[in-house]
């Protein structure tokens, strides 16, 4: 299985960072590849100051080793060995009016010191952060979801949606990140699902990415904007970075086991700003994306 998704990703980031450079039209994506002394390594591609994407990452890695002290208290086991994979993107529009995109799909295995799996399982997701609320652009990404989830199982949307929003909160802001999308972890095999199963339900979200995001990105990269638009888009994209910094397990996970610090902090945005106690407007466009944010939405 390894093998496998580890090819998937692979093909996945080809696919994927092609797309987008069409759409910029003008920055391509700078590869990185890079080791981890304790084992394995990644495939890091940024595009940065493109035409429509400002900074994104569609990044891909593969590590194995001793499993981090930290870690094994986390999982809590001891003397464990682990592999994980999986393909992580972040995609900052340089226009406000289109919203910032995050997706990852990963597998990981755990092994006993004989070298048998002991636990395996599939995690990800994808999820919107807009600046600018367009209901019908959130209507499309949450319906192309569904789409997905129900050729697999009828309830994997609305589970999903539901742990999407539970695990994209601030909850030192009490507001979501942004209008959610899904989210799933632990997915290991039963006699319902096996992880071929899985795998297939993975692949079939990760391949409905482009189909989600792309549609949005070209009806809003040319939208006029004014300096107003680009503060409070700078203003939101710190409560990003707070989620990212403060919550994401993702992002712990990288760190505590000695993980390629450039490839996780990807993620952050080039441009953002921290104004002390900001208030939008009565009755703006900016005050109705923070009620929108303050309780989740059935969108489909």
């Amino acid at each position: 299985m390894k093998e496998k998704f580890h090819q998937y990703i692979q093909d996945l980031q080809n696919t994927i960072t092609s797309k987008l450079e069409d759409i910029d039209g003008g920055a391509k994506f700078k590869e990185d590849l890079w080791e981890r002394a304790e084992g394995g390594g990644g495939r890091t591609r940024v595009i940065q100051n493109g035409a429509v994407f400002e900074k994104g990452g569609v990044n891909i890695s593969a590590v194995h080793g001793e499993l981090p002290e930290t870690m094994q208290d986390y999982f809590k086991v001891n003397d464990a060995n682990f592999f994980a994979c999986g393909l992580s993107l972040v995609l900052h529009p340089k226009n406000p009016m289109v919203p910032t995109a995050h997706a990852n799909w990963r597998y990981f295995e755990m092994y006993d010191k004989s070298g048998a799996i002991v636990d395996q399982w599939f995690g990800g997701g994808q999820d919107l952060t807009p600046y600018y609320l367009f209901e019908e652009d959130v209507v499309h990404f949450h319906n192309t979801c569904k789409i997905a989830c129900d050729k697999h199982s009828p309830v994997f949307y609305n589970d999903f949606k539901k742990k999407c929003d539970s695990y994209f909160w601030n909850a030192h802001r009490n507001e979501a990140r942004g209008v959610g999308g899904l989210f799933f972890d632990y997915c290991k095999g039963s006699e319902q699902m096996t992880m071929q199963n899985w795998y297939a339900f993975v692949a079939e979200v990760g391949n409905s990415f482009l189909e989600a995001y792309v549609p949005i990105v070209e009806k809003r990269k040319d939208l006029p904007y004014t300096d107003r638009h680009r503060n409070w888009q700078e203003i939101r994209r710190g409560r990003y970075v707070e989620f990212n910094l403060v919550h994401d397990k993702g992002t712990l996970f990288g760190l505590k086991t000695n993980g390629r610090i450039e490839s996780i902090l990807m993620s952050l945005p080039p441009h953002v700003q921290w104004v002390y106690n900001h208030q939008p407007e009565s009755g703006s466009e900016e005050e109705q994306l923070l009620k929108v944010l303050k309780k989740p939405i059935e969108w489909v």
